[in-house]
């Protein structure tokens, strides 16, 4: 398919798609419309709903895409007689890009499909268009240390019969297009891919732990340090940010754009042997028109084709290109490198050197931050490492940053401990300095994914991840990487220290009943106990809060207050909650309502204004004195205090509208663009 050229901006610390303003707005039509109004069944067997006996995706975001004129969605066998699924195997050519500026992810996939057990897990096997087939597709992403399942249906949109995003450079296979489809449902459409970073969809391919190096210093010789890399089978983007947006330089590589790293091998040659890194540009075209290129690269004829053969060497603009190493540091800056464990890579004639373990946790206001216990017994085999340590790496994710539209800047520290067993007091922190800490180098920073690497002596020692500021409430996973099998166990708090109040925590203590009770108050009070409205959502809260440690404030709560409830946990747009938006907005409630206890000092089911501003940032929210202002001059009683449906109130609208804002800011350079009509139902419908 020929299209004009797209590039993708690459910031210093990241690899992006640049966001294209299309012709006619995503918000201003639906593509659904071009297809009539069709009859919807219901197929008891399989639960989905269909159209024309096929499954049809009422929950895919239509609305959020770059809607361009002239576009059709079209099943596969309406663009093709005998459509395929795979054809020939998933393999990095059938990874081409389309209109859409998603570079940082189709680098991703191209590297991914260098390893068909990791692309089979994503990619479940035995789907197709022929026996069983329903119109029905469905992928699996990694997320918090779980794998979640995405189905879809296969309508794609096309225009003038072609695909007009990710496709095949085969027009009968179509398992890439649907891929594509299924990543833009879990991020929030089409257009949430205009914009994105390669190692986040890398991680969410394969659960792996990415690290950003520059080309020019790597550690350790650049070659060595390649082939170490895909021997261990990680996967490698690399970018060149050093000029202009949308140009390309004197030998065709295009700056703030993502390619994959796929190879490295040593040539032999009528000169002798030469390094080559191979290199695929996600397009599926545009080379590198420099030395060992397929266009003018004459150093080719120095190798025999046996030997060209044997690397799998094809001459043609296809995307993949061969380079030196010189010209590869010459003209490209940055590597994005995701590092596979055991438990996620299976692949034959790798290494495998990573043994990992995680840790689910969570900073909880007043507690102290979390330990946890790292024990290293034994050392690399590393003949080259005189000291003989242990190679690790520390990886600490924030959870639902999205949903909390916030990201807390964040470090690692290392300490020795005494035993494998240790607990650090707060005053054995206050003597000790840590061995090895993330902030001496990197301060505190906002990041959804931080990575310490570490080299430390055999030993007991002690993590402690930590967020800048104090009494912050958020959930993390910690997950760490070894060489050999060495042990990692959350360390035992040892007893609650005389200073330290304690955060209520128990169900009845919580001031709001357990999940499973609040279950059975939606079946009793909500329509069929299939969804709730405001209403009822306001009968319901009325008797939890009746039952609890807050009886009396029901009398604050109001109607108004549990319309915001719903709309702003409504996914769909209809004024109510099924039980599984309920549920969320549960859990949601139920923490803030924790929060609002321990900085409640006095009891009285209120907080006092100064009380406001660190029960905020308890609950992960960081706003400015101004904005503490305007929630005194808006959402306080007469008297400043905010009462007990007040502050879920106010955590509800904070935490919804900065979710609206971080979904939007594609770039996370806290700026966003949206129309008129985007704006209005942001601001209207809250």
């Amino acid at each position: 398919m020929s299209r004009a050229p797209r590039l993708e901006l690459f910031t210093q610390s990241s690899m992006s798609g640049t966001k294209k303003q299309s012709s006619t707005d995503s918000s201003d039509s639906n593509p659904w419309d071009r297809l009539g109004s069709p009859t919807l069944l219901w197929s008891p067997t399989s639960g989905i709903p269909l159209q024309d006996g096929l499954y049809m995706d009422a929950r895919f975001p239509v609305q959020n895409m770059p809607i361009q004129t002239d576009v059709v969605w079209k099943r596969p066998k309406e663009i093709c007689p005998f459509p395929q699924f795979i054809v020939d195997g998933a393999t990095r050519m059938d990874v081409c890009q389309g209109v859409l500026s998603d570079c940082w992810f189709l680098s991703a996939v191209a590297s991914l499909s260098l390893y068909p057990s990791l692309l089979d897990r994503v990619v479940p096997s035995g789907q197709g268009f022929q026996k069983g087939y329903n119109g029905c597709f469905y992928f699996r992403f990694w997320q918090y240390g779980e794998w979640n399942k995405v189905r879809v249906d296969d309508r794609l949109p096309t225009r003038n019969g072609q695909l007009i995003y990710l496709h095949s450079s085969n027009r009968d296979e179509f398992w890439s297009a649907l891929l594509e489809k299924a990543y833009a449902k879990m991020k929030g459409g089409y257009n949430a891919l205009n914009m994105g970073f390669p190692h986040e969809a890398m991680v969410d391919m394969t659960g792996g732990i990415t690290e950003v190096f520059m080309v020019a210093s790597p550690p350790g010789p650049l070659g060595s340090f390649l082939r170490s890399l895909l021997q261990k089978g990680a996967l490698i983007n690399c970018a060149n940010s050093q000029g202009p947006l949308e140009k390309s330089n004197e030998f065709g590589i295009l700056f703030r754009h993502a390619y994959s790293v796929t190879g490295l091998e040593t040539i032999k040659s009528t000169i002798g042997p030469v390094e080559l890194v191979r290199i695929r540009n996600p397009w599926g075209q545009t080379e590198w028109e420099g030395p060992w290129s397929d266009k003018k690269g004459f150093e080719w004829n120095m190798v025999s084709a046996e030997e060209q053969k044997r690397v799998q060497r094809i001459q043609q603009d296809d995307g993949e290109f061969w380079m030196s190493l010189s010209d590869f540091r010459q003209n490209f800056e940055m590597m994005e490198v995701c590092h596979l464990s055991e438990d996620t890579l299976s692949e034959g004639g790798i290494k495998k050197p990573w043994k990992c373990t995680s840790h689910h946790g969570q900073w909880m206001p007043l507690q102290g931050p979390p330990q946890f216990n790292l024990t290293l017994l034994e050392e690399d085999d590393d003949p080259s490492d005189p000291k003989l340590t242990c190679s690790f790496l520390l990886a600490l994710m924030q959870k639902h940053t999205r949903q909390r539209g916030v990201l807390f800047p964040v470090g690692l520290h290392i300490y020795k401990a005494r035993s494998e067993r240790d607990f650090l007091s707060s005053r054995d922190l206050s003597l000790l300095s840590p061995v090895l800490s993330s902030i001496k180098e990197l301060g505190y920073i906002p990041r959804r994914e931080l990575v310490l690497r570490g080299h430390l002596a055999p030993g007991h020692y002690i993590i402690i991840p930590t967020t800048e500021e104090t009494n912050q409430a958020g959930e993390f996973l910690l997950r760490v990487l070894t060489e050999k099998g060495n042990n990692t166990i959350a360390a035992e708090r040892p007893g609650t220290e005389a200073n330290l109040p304690v955060v209520p925590m128990s169900p009845r203590l919580a001031g709001l009943p357990s999940i499973n009770e609040a279950k059975d108050l939606f079946m009793k009070h909500c329509v069929k106990g299939s969804y709730c409205r405001p209403l009822d959502l306001y009968n319901l809260l009325t008797e939890a809060i009746v039952k609890g440690v807050f009886a009396g404030s029901e009398k604050r709560l109001s109607l108004e207050h549990c319309k915001s409830f719903v709309v702003l946990m409504d996914s769909q747009g209809m004024g109510r909650l099924d039980l599984t938006e309920f549920q969320a907005l549960w859990e949601k409630l139920r923490k803030w309502t924790v929060i609002f206890m321990t900085f409640d000092k006095n009891k009285n089911q209120s907080l006092d204004y100064q009380e406001i501003s660190p029960a905020l940032s308890a609950a992960g929210i960081q706003v400015d004195e101004f904005i503490v202002q305007l929630i005194g001059l808006r959402y306080t009683e007469p008297d400043m205090t905010v009462s007990f449906p007040g502050f879920l109130f106010l955590l509800m609208k904070l935490d919804s509208m900065m979710r609206k804002f971080q979904s939007f800011d594609m770039t996370g350079m806290g700026m966003i663009s949206v129309n008129c009509r985007q704006f209005l139902h942001m601001t209207m419908y809250n």
